[in-house]
């Protein structure tokens, strides 16, 4: 009897998906939830042909050297700066993401973070919660308009148009964005959405998104010069990834007020959050939780799962990132 592959599961997911996989595969799985680190990875990863990895997990070119044996990574998230793909590439690994099944649930919640940040709904809670509400006033916790007001956009891929659609067809806000490449007019029409330059973007937008994918050209896309650019009004929402923003910059303009608020679902080194952010009031927090919905989750999960089944089983992954390593990989 020919002895099944044998994968791991780096971080604990849904029942049904471990199940789906056990269909096919030897599974070794992560039931803690503890994140491993490097060394732990690459023991575990000892004998395995896959493995489903989270953004907690590194995948460069020294565990690739550990581990000869692997042959597909495939990332729950549409992110994957967690990936060295030319690394991966050069050692043959193919590297598969999630793109498409998160992409409404996670528009849903940037321009939730869009509007708690704006009408400063954390800022009051806190207060309300302290005991500090005694009576009414005209002026408490006045925010900004969201109807009407100009959505900025930097980074108009999948997301950023369903936060366009959003923004302009349910709250009648005018539409500006930057991009690496403009739109096709179809597209443009359809967000009813304007390009502008980076630096309009800045000087324009009443509600700047960042929805850009993280890179070295997007380090800190947005710090201090930048921040200085934008509306003393503005609010500045970042669901994309950590390191677009320079936080510890941002910090400073949020105390400083010198843009209203700020709302962030990533951070810099997280889960570690710079300590700055968390004692400045006018910021909106929370924890990487754009795409979390059990729905959306368990698809981000399932479709993982399906680039390994369909990788390993018929040679044809679903959603590669790097497809030129399948021959390569398919014929050793």
């Amino acid at each position: 009897m020919t002895q099944r592959p044998s994968i791991l599961v780096a971080r604990a997911i849904f029942p049904e998906v471990i199940e789906r996989l056990r269909e096919h595969f030897d599974v070794e799985t992560n039931h803690t939830d503890a994140p491993f680190t490097p060394q732990q990875l690459a023991e575990r990863l000892q004998g395995k042909v896959a493995v489903l990895t989270t953004g907690s997990e590194r995948i460069g070119a020294e565990l690739l050297a550990a581990c000869p044996q692997l042959k597909v990574v495939a990332n729950i998230a549409v992110g994957y700066n967690n990936f060295d793909v030319p690394a991966m590439t050069a050692a043959g690994v193919l590297a598969t993401n999630t793109p498409d099944v998160l992409t409404e649930t996670t528009a849903d919640f940037g321009f939730a973070l869009l509007m708690a940040t704006a009408r400063r709904v954390t800022e009051s809670e806190h207060f309300l919660r302290a005991g500090l509400w005694s009576k009414w006033a005209l002026h408490m916790f006045a925010g900004a308009e969201v109807h009407g007001s100009t959505l900025g956009i930097l980074g108009m891929g999948r997301i950023g148009q369903g936060i366009a659609r959003r923004g302009a067809h349910g709250f009648g806000m005018q539409v500006i964005y930057h991009n690496r490449s403009r739109l096709d007019a179809a597209s443009e029409a359809a967000c009813q959405a304007r390009y502008v330059s980076k630096a309009e973007l800045l000087k324009q937008a009443d509600h700047l998104v960042l929805v850009l994918p993280y890179s070295a050209e997007s380090h800190h896309a947005i710090g201090a010069a930048e921040l200085a650019q934008m509306k003393p009004t503005a609010t500045l929402i970042n669901i994309a990834r950590g390191g677009i923003v320079d936080d510890a910059a941002l910090a400073v303009a949020l105390r400083e007020r010198r843009i209203a608020a700020a709302g962030l679902d990533v951070f810099e080194g997280e889960p570690q959050v710079h300590p700055d952010l968390l004692t400045v009031p006018n910021v909106v927090l929370t924890p990487h939780i754009a795409s979390a919905t059990i729905t959306t989750r368990k698809a981000m999960a399932n479709l993982a799962a399906d680039n390994v089944i369909a990788f390993l089983t018929q040679g044809q992954p679903l959603t590669p990132l790097n497809p030129e390593v399948l021959p390569k990989v398919l014929n050793a």
